[in-house]
């Protein structure tokens, strides 16, 4: 069975970093996509804030955060580490990592990853 823990939520100030972590276990595909999503309060769950293609390394990010979140992985392990820089209070939400099985690099931006955490909440302060 697949797990993913998060950790690394909590309650920050505006202009702050923080950094999520993400580790996968279980995990028998050959290859897969690995993903942060995020989910604010009364809204729905959107597409993936940044993601990882284990198979070539490809990494992207929904245009909303470009230049301030950084996806890592750690070497070798199933793990997706989520640097958010210049904290806003709009970055308040549920943070969710999740996993695929991918077809193709393509499928790394859906949005029904297979391979859910529990999520963890940031609250950012202004």
């Amino acid at each position: 069975q697949v797990h993913l823990a998060e950790s690394g939520g909590g309650s920050f100030q505006a202009g702050g970093s923080l950094k999520l972590s993400c580790a996968a276990s279980g995990y028998d595909h050959p290859n897969y996509c690995i993903a942060w999503f995020r989910q604010t309060t009364g809204s729905e769950r959107g597409g993936p804030v940044a993601w990882v293609y284990a198979r070539t390394g490809t990494k992207n990010y929904a245009d909303s955060v470009k230049g301030r979140f950084t996806i890592s992985q750690d070497n070798g392990k199933m793990t997706a580490n989520l640097q958010i820089d210049s904290l806003k209070p709009e970055d308040t939400a549920m943070y969710y990592c999740a996993a695929h099985p991918p077809v193709s690099r393509t499928e790394c931006s859906r949005r029904d990853y297979r391979y859910w955490g529990q999520g963890t909440r940031i609250t950012v302060s202004s």
